[in-house]
């Protein structure tokens, strides 16, 4: 199926938030693709334990996030791109980290197969730049609408493809981040 069956994992400029390459194989018929090997985390000191996953379809304009859970439900998540394509953006929340305050974006698509590790306490979001896309989500808590949060979309300095994005009313409501008191403490890249 391939030379190389094992996950390609590299760190960001946030420490401790990785993307990754899986390992696709494609011929005729379509396209193979490994988005999880436990002990290949394992060796990356990744956590393993998820505990739900789910998937969003949105349009060509619609931007989710930047959302993120609070302690002590707050959790790890991978997140990838099955369908189309999508502007993902990861927000350092970690009171103490280098990087606190600071974003990455990558393009994630079903064309480059490219996933995202978010740690607990960074906030996620993404942009549809396709007609339509379906994002996939594992995360290491279940949802918890009590601890369920957010800041807002444009107030971190993120150069979105679109100045009027379809948001929900939620999303617009979240505090920018320099009136957000974070509760996350950076206690290393892979806490």
């Amino acid at each position: 199926m391939g030379e190389r069956i094992s996950l390609e994992i590299k760190e960001t400029k946030i420490p401790g938030c990785y993307e990754i390459l899986p390992f696709v194989h494609k011929d005729h018929r379509g396209a193979f693709v490994k988005t999880y090997h436990k002990d290949d985390f394992i060796g990356h000191n990744l956590v393993t334990n998820f505990d739900e996953e789910y998937y969003s379809v949105s349009t060509k304009g619609v931007l989710r996030g930047l959302h993120f859970q609070l302690p002590p439900k707050d959790h790890t998540k991978i997140v990838y791109c099955a369908y189309g394509e999508v502007l993902d953006v990861v927000v350092d929340l970690r009171v103490g980290s280098l990087t606190y305050g600071e974003f990455i974006n990558v393009k994630l698509s079903a064309d480059n197969a490219k996933m995202i590790y978010i740690p607990k306490g960074l906030a996620h979001g993404f942009y549809t730049i396709s007609n339509q896309a379906i994002v996939m989500y594992k995360v290491t808590t279940v949802y918890s609408p009590e601890h369920d949060a957010g800041i807002l979309w444009n107030s971190v300095g993120i150069q979105w493809p679109d100045e009027n994005p379809i948001i929900s009313q939620r999303d617009q409501s979240f505090p920018k981040l320099k009136d957000f008191a974070s509760p996350f403490c950076y206690r290393g890249p892979n806490e």
